[in-house]
């Protein structure tokens, strides 16, 4: 198991500041875990499936990095057996607002993604999905983990 991960489980999101998953001074936390300003970044706001709990994560707009490079960056875990190279489905996310903003899905993600269960039409594999920083996202952590299935944990 991960550092501060426990089987069984469910992910949770790191507190930031007041408990808000905002900084001391009422600012979104940027992906260093530092308080950030809005000019010239989008906002990602990574909620826990399981808790509600809400982490706000300021990314950099056309950087090329994924949703799970940007959550891993925050400190948030998203599990990710394969590394991130789209060869699993344990990083699905579900993409609840944003969308237009980021990376269609390619056949590849689309085949990954029939593996997961809870699949929606909000879906996505937090890998392999690049937001453009046109709009901010709200990006929902489901509840279940693959890799404790896997494992036989419960």
């Amino acid at each position: 198991a991960r550092k501060g991960h426990h089987p069984g489980e469910p992910p949770r999101l790191p507190v930031q500041g007041d408990g808000r998953c905002h900084g001391g001074a009422g600012e979104p936390v940027n992906a260093g875990g530092t308080s950030a300003k809005s000019a010239g970044t989008f906002e990602v706001t990574f909620v826990s499936g399981s808790t509600g709990d809400r982490q706000v994560v300021h990314a950099t707009p056309g950087s090329g990095e994924s949703l799970l490079d940007i959550a891993l960056a925050a400190g948030i875990e998203i599990d990710h057996a394969c590394g991130g190279v789209c060869a699993c489905s344990t990083c699905h996310i579900k993409l609840k607002s944003g969308s237009n903003s980021c990376s269609e899905s390619t056949e590849q993600e689309e085949d990954q993604l029939e593996k997961a269960p809870g699949l929606s039409g909000q879906s996505r594999l937090a890998c392999q999905c690049i937001p453009s920083g046109k709009e901010n996202l709200v990006v929902e952590i489901p509840v279940w983990n693959r890799n404790r299935v896997r494992e036989g944990n419960p």
